[in-house]
């Protein structure tokens, strides 16, 4: 039987999305649909999102797949490409060679050898040598593994950056720092699992912090301001009792929409970052208060100084933090620009200008370390994207090099005192033990106890992975 044109269907109870479409001007549906809006391609196809029941909290600490050396990481980047034969990779050659033509063309063209301007000189038991742009570093020697034979795969800025922050050097994936707490977890539930902290533009912005199709929990948090790090921390309408109250209610308001939608994970994610929030209130305040370290300890970091002070606190802040938990934490040398090391010109000054600012918050990190027993578990990286050419651009520059470039790794089970693999006898090219970028994301993940292969995420039909579908752990360089 036909129903009547003009019953009145019955009333079903509201969903929670359509209450708050039909209240405040749609406004509240209008924030919600914000919230999810911007996650809504990170959904599994072709498989269900498992359901996530609140309170979950996908930061909580989870067992490594082995036995680990290194509980954190800090990753010290340096965008830009430091040049390698002026840093850590000497090349007597090269210097005695300076102004003749190189035997090797760069993408096709003819240029002179230049020679660097900087002598090295042999430091610690280990006789580690070390240009003399890093006096304070040099000092650190005996606790540097430095690689001389990192090799990328992209010759640009945009993508090296990208190849060595995610993996992949054109579309967008998950970056290693989201990788680790996904893995992971975080060791300080009212702390982040994953802090960036950059005072300057970044190339490829969030991209190289960022959680990609992984839930966005695991994305990292970013800090421009030093002064002021963490924004919007405190409510200022609210008292603690009170906005409990309203975490309350709200999280039972997300359990009845989650029980209606058991195949959308985004909810959940937005939730815990939500409570994560109301517990930061308590204790980011005291993790990023540098008001409370001592006068000596700031002047080891250099934050006496106006040269070093910018990049001395971000290091003593990633001391705090590391010292308070929080898994991963990633410093941008971005005081000079988003690529401060890219010195296609004027080597000499802008090198020497970059090399002032970081050497000795730098060592004063390491010693810091080291004197508080952290460094044992902590993992240290230093390195940019790329190296630069043995040969000159224009008169006194050098440009991008992928080819054969060095990075420095030290703590966190690591071999102190060494270096690892080489380039040729000019610096063009890694000719011993060559290490990818994917293999240095395997090693990192291997000393956090982590199997590269084993740590993927299904995404679009297929499996992703930090180092995509090679990597090899590089043995020599372990502890």
């Amino acid at each position: 039987m036909k129903q009547p044109m003009n019953r009145i269907p019955p009333r079903e109870p509201l969903s929670r999305r359509e209450m708050l479409r039909r209240t405040g001007g749609g406004f509240g549906y209008l924030a919600l649909a914000g919230l999810l809006g911007t996650e809504a391609t990170h959904s599994l196809a072709g498989a269900p999102t498992p359901r996530l029941l609140l309170p979950t909290y996908p930061l909580a600490p989870k067992a490594a797949q082995f036995a680990a050396r290194a509980k954190r990481v800090i990753f010290l980047f340096m965008p830009g490409g430091p040049s390698q034969v002026d840093t850590f990779d000497p090349k007597p050659r090269l210097t005695r060679d300076h102004g003749k033509p190189s035997p090797k063309l760069y993408l096709g063209q003819q240029r002179n050898l230049l020679g660097s301007p900087w002598t090295f000189q042999k430091y610690g038991q280990s006789g580690l040598e070390v240009s003399e742009l890093f006096p304070n570093i040099a000092r650190c020697s005996d606790d540097l593994c430095v690689i001389r034979s990192m090799t990328a795969d992209d010759t640009n800025h945009p993508g090296g950056c990208l190849q060595m922050n995610t993996g992949e050097r054109v579309s967008s994936r998950p970056s290693m720092g989201a990788w680790v707490t996904y893995g992971l977890g975080t060791i300080n539930q009212n702390l982040p699992g994953f802090i960036a902290i950059g005072p300057g533009p970044l190339i490829e912005g969030a991209r190289q912090y960022g959680a990609s199709f992984l839930p966005a929990s695991y994305q990292g948090t970013f800090v421009s301001d030093l002064d002021n790090p963490i924004q919007n921390l405190k409510n200022p309408t609210a008292g603690a009792a009170q906005q409990r109250r309203e975490l309350d209610a709200l999280k039972r308001l997300n359990e009845l929409h989650a029980e209606q939608r058991l195949d959308d994970g985004r909810l959940p994610a937005r939730i815990a970052s939500f409570e994560l929030a109301y517990r930061m209130q308590a204790e980011a305040p005291e993790a990023f208060d540098l008001g409370k370290e001592s006068d000596p300890t700031k002047k080891l970091y250099g934050i006496d100084q106006p040269h070093t002070a910018i990049f001395g606190k971000q290091c003593l802040l990633a001391r705090r933090l590391v010292e308070r938990g929080v898994r991963f934490v990633q410093l941008y040398h971005t005081t000079g620009g988003f690529q401060p090391w890219d010195q296609h010109g004027d080597l000499k000054a802008g090198h020497a200008k970059n090399a002032v600012a970081t050497d000795l918050p730098i060592a004063g990190l390491l010693h810091d370390l080291k004197a508080r027993g952290l460094l044992e578990d902590t993992l240290v990286i230093w390195g940019g994207e790329f190296g630069r050419t043995p040969a000159a651009q224009g008169n006194d520059g050098r440009d991008h090099h992928p080819y054969g470039f060095t990075m420095w790794l030290a703590g966190g089970g690591v071999r102190g005192g060494m270096t690892y693999g080489a380039t040729d006898d000019l610096g063009w090219d890694a000719v011993e033990n060559p290490v990818h970028v994917h293999d240095l994301h395997a090693t990192i993940l291997h000393l956090l106890g982590i199997d590269h292969e084993k740590l993927t995420y299904r995404y679009a039909g297929r499996d992703f992975r930090l180092t995509d579908v090679s990597g090899r752990v590089v043995e020599g360089i372990l502890a």
